[in-house]
């Protein structure tokens, strides 16, 4: 269970927002060094994210746009283009563990950041071993796990996600551009989307949405889906409501 001691909450306000240059941004972050997967679960449902033992959610007084959204597992109907995606990537070996850490791991995160610094203009992100190992392994508890694909042993993705027996949810993935005509991306999406089915997860949560944004509005593409109305507290009822594309 959760310690109230091991639980530290600041309010982060008017900083520069991350996904527009014209607003600035107001986020709660709560830095838990042990979260069991009720919690995990009951704060994902109201907005929450992860990354290591930090988790954050938007709280912007001025601004709305952020939507945390998700997916009806069981009612998710694979397009005929992203069947076209699947069929594609069907020799690529797909693995699920705990988070782990290699130089293979580094060194694809590095060389995924360097490319979208030139095609996208993402500021440098050259992390190391101790980053990596704060941001992605730790904070996994029971639920963090990382999805390795290989293909013909060359590691070539990993997305991280966090599973609980109800809900699965993609924190993050990068990928090597090399195989930019396999759609590593949407791939990954899709892969979880198989994943959570088979394991007959209710809810597939991909985080943040930013409708018609450039980096953020691609997820439109996997509608429909339910957007959260509200920003509860962890006693309080989340309001969700479908959205069609």
């Amino acid at each position: 269970m959760n310690n109230e001691k091991n639980i530290t909450e600041i309010l982060e306000e008017s900083k520069q927002c991350a996904y527009f240059d014209d607003k600035l941004a107001d986020t709660r972050y709560k830095f838990m060094k042990n979260c069991d997967a009720t919690t995990y679960h009951k704060m994902l449902e109201r907005g929450w994210r992860r990354f290591g033992n930090v988790h954050f959610r938007p709280e912007c007084v001025a601004c709305d746009e952020c939507k945390t959204i998700r997916i009806k597992v069981e009612d998710f109907k694979f397009s005929k283009s992203q069947k076209r995606i699947m069929s594609k990537n069907k020799d690529i070996q797909v693995y699920v563990q705990k988070p782990s850490l290699s130089m293979d791991h580094i060194n694809l995160f590095n060389k995924y950041h360097k490319y979208m610094e030139t095609k996208k203009g993402w500021k440098k992100n050259n992390i190391d071993v101790q980053d990596y190992q704060q941001s992605y392994v730790d904070g996994a508890s029971t639920f963090g796990k990382e999805i390795l694909y290989f293909l013909d042993d060359k590691l070539i993705g990993i997305a991280l996600s966090d599973m609980t027996k109800d809900s699965l949810s993609c924190v993050y993935c990068f990928y090597d551009h090399e195989y930019e005509n396999r759609s590593l991306g949407k791939f990954s999406i899709l892969a979880q989307m198989s994943i959570a089915k088979q394991a007959k997860i209710p809810h597939l949560f991909l985080g943040y949405w930013i409708k018609d944004h450039y980096s953020m509005g691609y997820k439109e593409d996997y509608a429909p889906f339910e957007i959260l109305q509200n920003t509860p507290l962890l006693d309080e009822e989340c309001i969700w409501e479908k959205y069609e594309k």
